[in-house]
């Protein structure tokens, strides 16, 4: 793992871009600087003294070993970790246990009406969280807006941010004139050579149709207000992509599917998340991965605590530890994703802020585009329609 520290004007370049992202996808409101990491001896305390462990449904590659170690060395805190690939994942699984059985879980900043009225999930005492304070402001005001069930306070802190654009293989393949599309999963010349998440490629496969004229500009988006405006532009873009779907080699549902298949299962071009491929990149693998011109998808991922949680003196000794920016940013050499955590980007290796800004070049931050909120609706009919191109 490379520990070079970022020049001061990288690091404040990769901050200055995060909060361009957060002023565009919830408040539009300037970030100001945050607290620096502190050592919270009370915290530590209370941990060691009950000793124990936290049990933690997470994303598949959110928590690299050193910051396992790391944690569980300061604080004498084992991690029990359920690994997932989406948010029905965890949504599924909290159902099946009413909320029980973890004692924090990672649902993403756009699925909040998924849960204001599943009981699924409960507030968090910010008093317990003395490092609150290093986290991004702005996308903590996503969990006291939209995830404030209840007026009963935030069920939800932010804690790893990123997109889902366009990965290829450096050494095999190049976007004509140096920007790609989500059009370049589809195209008969890459054929069996390409890869996709089936819910979200459909969604990029729509971006793409709006600008080659198959679909009226701003469809997709549209969607999103009703069952009405959804179902003819989902028809159309299904029917588009099940006619395609040979041409697809591999669908993923998670990060090591994606890695897996840039580096041994002949994968060209693909529309991925961006960690995993950035943290290939970072380890001196040949693939690239950018902001197309249609523009990447933006997402938080965040932390709750669930209605069954038990273990709270360990929970909350791991909400301190997560936002230190010393281990938050070693982690991102790792996983590859941004943190939500000020000052975080300080700590990463030197390949971060490179890997950064070509990812996304120009105005590409400018154009990201956020996820809007999923309604309950929306997401049901999304899946019977991603189940129908995955049955063709």
């Amino acid at each position: 793992m490379n520990s070079k520290t970022p020049s001061a004007a990288s690091s404040a370049k990769t901050q200055a871009a995060a909060k361009r992202f957060t002023r565009r996808t919830v408040l539009k409101a300037s970030v100001g600087a945050g607290a620096a990491g502190l050592v919270f001896p009370g915290i530590v305390k209370d941990a060691f003294s009950s000793s124990g462990s936290v049990n933690i449904m997470m994303w598949s590659d959110y928590l690299p070993p050193d910051f396992v170690a790391g944690f569980e060395k300061t604080t004498g805190i084992k991690i029990n970790f359920t690994g997932i690939g989406s948010n029905e994942e965890i949504l599924n699984k909290l159902k099946a246990t009413r909320g029980r059985g973890f004692d924090l879980v990672t649902p993403t900043n756009n699925r909040s009406l998924q849960y204001v009225d599943a009981g699924l999930l409960q507030p968090l005492d910010m008093k317990k969280i003395p490092n609150i304070g290093n986290v991004n402001p702005a996308m903590l005001k996503v969990g006291e807006t939209e995830w404030n069930f209840g007026g009963k306070g935030s069920h939800w802190l932010p804690h790893l941010w990123g997109t889902e654009a366009i990965a290829w293989r450096t050494d095999k393949w190049k976007p004509e004139g140096g920007v790609p599309s989500y059009g370049a999963v589809w195209d008969k010349a890459n054929a069996g050579m390409t890869m996709g998440r089936p819910h979200s490629m459909m969604l990029g496969a729509g971006l793409y149709m709006e600008t080659a004229g198959e679909l009226a500009p701003g469809s997709v988006w549209a969607a999103y207000e009703s069952e009405d405006k959804m179902r003819p532009t989902w028809e159309k873009i299904t029917a588009w992509c099940i006619a395609r779907k040979p041409q697809i080699k591999i669908l993923w549902n998670d990060a090591d599917t994606q890695k897996n298949g840039l580096l041994n299962e002949g994968i060209v071009v693909g529309q991925t998340w961006d960690g995993p491929v950035l943290a290939l990149k970072t380890a001196g693998e040949p693939v690239a991965y950018q902001a197309p011109k249609e523009g990447a998808l933006a997402w938080v991922d965040g932390l709750s605590i669930p209605t069954g949680a038990e273990n709270f003196d360990q929970l909350y000794a791991f909400l301190e530890y997560a936002f230190r920016p010393e281990p938050a940013g070693k982690a991102i050499d790792t996983h590859g994703y941004n943190s939500a955590v000020l000052g975080a980007d300080k700590f990463a290796g030197a390949a971060y802020a490179k890997n950064f800004a070509e990812a996304y070049p120009g105005d590409a931050l400018a154009k990201l585009l956020p996820w809007p909120k999923e309604p309950v609706w929306y997401a049901d009919i999304r899946t019977e329609y991603a189940n129908k191109f995955q049955s063709a």
